[in-house]
C-alpha cells in the first residue's frame, strides 16, 4: 500500500517519465556497477560511502597507496643510494601502516625490506 507520499513521488516520477527526463541518462542500458561492501558492518555502510564520495580516504588506504608507490619506485631505481632512501621510507610507512592499524601482532604487515637494506650496506 503506497501512501499519500508515496503517491506524490509516484507521480512525479512518472511525469518526468513521459518527459523523457530519464531518457539519454549515463550509464543508461548497461548494468549497475554495484560495489561490493559486506566487509562493511551494516550500520557504518552510509557513513562510508559519503566520505568516499567527498573524497576521503581513511589514512590507512593512503598509507597503502604510498606503500605500493614506493615499492613501485624501488623496483625502477638501480641507484644504491635512492634504493636505501625507498627501503627506509618503506620500513617507516609500513611500521605506521601498522601503528594505525588496531589489530594483533599477528597480522602487522612485515617489514619485508630489511635483507635488501642489509645487502645493500654490506
Amino acid at each position: 500500500m503506497i501512501t499519500g507520499f508515496g503517491k506524490i513521488i509516484e507521480e512525479r516520477i512518472r511525469v518526468a517519465q513521459k518527459k523523457g527526463h530519464f531518457d539519454n541518462l549515463e550509464g543508461a542500458g548497461k548494468p549497475l556497477a554495484l560495489e561490493d561492501d559486506n566487509h562493511i558492518p551494516e550500520d557504518l555502510r552510509l557513513s562510508y560511502k559519503v566520505l568516499k564520495n567527498s573524497g576521503f580516504v581513511p589514512p590507512e588506504i593512503e598509507v597503502r597507496k604510498e606503500i605500493r608507490q614506493t615499492e613501485d619506485l624501488l623496483a625502477e631505481t638501480k641507484d644504491t643510494a635512492e634504493q636505501y632512501r625507498a627501503i627506509k621510507k618503506l620500513n617507516f610507512l609500513i611500521m605506521k601502516l601498522n601503528s594505525l592499524s588496531n589489530t594483533s601482532v599477528r597480522f602487522e604487515m612485515p617489514q619485508r625490506y630489511m635483507r635488501k637494506l642489509t645487502d645493500i650496506l654490506k
